[in-house]
């Protein structure tokens, strides 16, 4: 049996190497990593308008397609739940993380040019256009193409979707353990990394908590309305989550996770139309992960996050995954832009989240997919006029 190093491995020996290494390096290692990480992150930012117009745009233009009132449910339900896990996650982390974070403060990382190691040469890489100017041309265009059904600029957008699917899944991601090793060398050069280790424990254990309270509740909700066992909803949907676990991709994990929302009662039909969409419109555990370590690496810099700047942040979320692909780290990809425009981030706070994400991902896509099981019975009570 051939053994697969998977990513959260790489990734954990990614962050070891890196303290390890950065702890003793010379100064002109550290550099050398400190350029890759540069290079790399010069790249990121100019594929980021890219993912999010290939994401999106054909994302709702495959929305137009549809039945109707189902699809109208079945999107605001997963909407709904999607920014209400955001806000809890909002809630929960500003009540928990101040605490621990508490002198923990990095303050050179909202400067990394003063506390981090130079780079030997810096490669610029503009993007083709802005963030804002991707989302607001990837609405026009999804829109577009919804209300028209214009085959040639849907099928263009397929196959633009495929393109950069394959640059994320054998590209960023293939590099993303060594991305994330240079930053944690640099950090570690710069003395900064045992608060940034100490944040990662403490974020894990949060956003595991979360997610299980986040299932609960959408499975208490759906039990209700449907007139079930909650629990007993939940245990049917184990296999799905587990299935997750492994894969790491909601898409991949559909066949199972369809299977497991017919056993819990739910109408076949429904189960047909609205588990699919889940898979791409649904990510209530992401957006726990994502809201949670995004907390998590300002307080590391010195600030306080605020309601205001986080809920336009969490309301753009639930819009800007849509469509991620079915790979390992398409949530935070996709998310990227929002840390930067609306949040702030730079490129070393950038790098750190994805390194708290990645670290994570599986349990928040498992979490995604679990809780699609409630939806589809709770889409199921609102469209099928079943008695209960």
């Amino acid at each position: 049996m051939k053994f697969k190093f998977g990513l959260l491995p790489r990734i954990v020996l990614a962050i070891v190497l890196g303290v390890l290494i950065g702890s003793f390096a010379p100064e002109n290692m550290v550099r050398v990593f400190a350029t890759f990480t540069s290079i790399f992150g010069n790249f990121l930012n100019f594929v980021v308008p890219l993912i999010i117009l290939g994401f999106i745009a054909p994302g709702i233009a495959k929305l137009g397609k549809g039945s109707g009132k189902l699809l109208g449910v079945s999107t605001l339900v997963a909407y709904s739940s999607t920014v209400v896990a955001g806000v809890f996650a909002f809630v929960a982390a500003m009540i928990v993380l101040p605490g621990f974070m508490e002198g923990r403060e990095i303050s050179g990382l909202d400067d990394p040019e003063n506390a981090l190691a130079e780079t030997f040469i810096t490669l610029e890489m503009t993007p083709l256009f802005g963030v804002m100017a991707a989302l607001i041309l990837a609405f026009l265009l999804g829109i577009g193409m919804a209300a028209t059904g214009s085959k040639t600029m849907i099928s263009f957008f397929d196959e633009f979707q495929v393109i950069i699917e394959k640059t994320i899944s054998v590209v960023i991601i293939p590099l993303l353990p060594f991305y994330i090793f240079g930053i944690f060398a640099n950090m570690a050069y710069g003395g900064a990394v045992m608060e940034i280790l100490s944040l990662f424990g403490i974020v894990f254990v949060l956003i595991i908590i979360l997610h299980a309270l986040m299932l609960l509740l959408q499975y208490s909700s759906a039990g209700a309305l449907v007139k079930r066992n909650p629990f007993r909803m939940l245990k049917t949907m184990m296999p799905a989550y587990f299935t997750a676990l492994g894969t790491q991709s909601s898409a991949a994990t559909i066949p199972v996770t369809l299977r497991q929302a017919r056993k819990t009662g739910a109408d076949e039909r429904i189960a047909d139309f609205s588990v699919p969409l889940f898979a791409t419109i649904h990510l209530s555990g992401s957006t726990i992960t994502l809201v949670s370590c995004a907390i998590g690496v300002l307080f590391l810099t010195g600030q306080t996050p605020e309601f205001s700047s986080f809920l336009p942040f969490i309301l753009m979320l639930g819009v800007t995954m849509i469509a991620a692909p079915g790979v390992p780290g398409g949530a935070v990809m996709a998310a990227i832009g929002l840390l930067q425009t609306m949040l702030g981030f730079d490129e070393t706070m950038v790098a750190l989240m994805i390194a708290l994400y990645m670290a994570q991902d599986s349990f928040g896509t498992a979490a995604n997919v679990t809780g699609d099981g409630a939806l589809t019975n709770i889409v199921d009570r609102f469209t099928n006029g079943r008695k209960v």
